[in-house]
């Protein structure tokens, strides 16, 4: 039976650790290595002071890293930030926070009010790296997703044509993770954003990744699972930030089990098809009490997020996880955990 051995190594944004990028409060850090190398990590709602609320609200938000700071031991080092600001983190999707859009895609008649643009994942295939963002009214209230691309290495970004409505299969393509896989086709795991819904699996081959008509679901029938059928969810429960990718050529999903309080590892020895009810379940972090904290077991209060960073291999992950005191704003940040995986005797 294989087991954890989880220790944080530090904070990775807040105080003393992202100023000078003018990042005080922010969460999320879906992560991917940018074409020429250097690490891109996404993050959320971004204040200029530490907290949520105050000046500088921008979302979503990216800082560069030196890949090869994921495993020395002490934690990433942030190397700069996207946009044209010099020494700031400007908001890369081009958009005001609590604007109003008319039918650009919806057809609506007095449009529709934006609260902010999140981001789900980020990934990158061959030149071009590609961010899947929901575009909300106010945290759960997803009014559709869309993809946005760089093909300068995640310095900026543009918007393509591929969206999908939020209430698209019954609300569960609001989160997204993805990953390609060696077969050309981009998989990728789904839920809703109100961490009440369960996992669903798709593909899309990877020349298409734009063409949101190309994408097809995992689905059960007459006994049999297979492509193209409608979408069937592969694991039930209540479920919020997932991050599915391949390390060192093995399949893992890192999600926010939001139904257990948790963040668990789940090796996915078959792909992604293989079962998710009977898959082993490690888990990371268990969410607890705030006076019952101890980081360095893994044991913190009102945890999400989880997302594994490049570098990590199949015995020692290297993961963000996202902490935020919703009563008093503060921690509000993202924090990189070392979890082991160990064997027992």
């Amino acid at each position: 039976m294989r087991y954890l051995e989880v220790t944080k190594l530090r904070d990775l944004t807040g105080p003393g650790h992202t100023d000078e990028f003018g990042v005080g409060g922010t969460d999320l850090g879906a992560a991917a290595l940018a074409p020429d190398g250097r690490l891109v990590a996404v993050f959320g709602d971004t204040f200029e002071r530490a907290g949520v609320g105050g000046p500088g609200w921008r979302s979503p938000v990216i800082l560069f890293a030196d890949p090869s700071s994921v495993t020395n031991g002490t934690g990433l080092t942030w190397t700069g930030s996207a946009g044209p600001t010099h020494g700031y983190a400007d908001q890369v999707v081009e958009y005001h926070h609590g604007s109003r859009v008319g039918g650009r895609f919806l057809g609506l008649v007095g449009g529709l009010k934006i609260g902010t643009v999140l981001p789900t994942d980020l990934i990158t295939v061959g030149d071009t790296m590609y961010l899947h963002v929901m575009v909300c009214q106010q945290l759960g209230t997803v009014h559709w997703t869309e993809v946005h691309r760089s093909t300068d290495n995640g310095v900026t970004w543009e918007p393509t044509d591929t969206w999908w409505p939020g209430d698209h299969l019954d609300g569960h393509f609001q989160m997204l993770t993805w990953e390609l896989g060696p077969d050309g086709y981009v998989y990728a795991l789904t839920t809703g954003f109100q961490r009440d819904k369960g996992l669903l699996l798709h593909r899309v081959p990877a020349a298409k990744l734009l063409d949101a008509a190309a994408w097809e679901s995992w689905g059960f029938a007459d006994g049999t699972w297979a492509w193209g059928r409608p979408a069937t969810p592969v694991l039930p429960g209540a479920f919020g930030e997932l991050c599915l990718r391949r390390v060192d050529g093995e399949w893992w999903l890192c999600a926010f089990d939001a139904g257990n309080y948790r963040v668990d590892l789940i090796p996915l020895p078959d792909g992604p098809t293989t079962n998710l009810h009977t898959a082993e379940r490690l888990t990371v972090i268990a969410g607890c009490w705030w006076h019952d904290e101890d980081h360095g077991c893994g044991r913190v209060a009102q945890p999400y997020g989880g997302y594994i960073l490049p570098g990590s291999t199949p015995d020692d992950f290297q993961l963000v996880i996202s902490q935020w005191n919703t009563e008093t704003n503060w921690p509000y940040r993202a924090m990189q955990f070392r979890a082991r995986v160990l064997q027992s005797a």
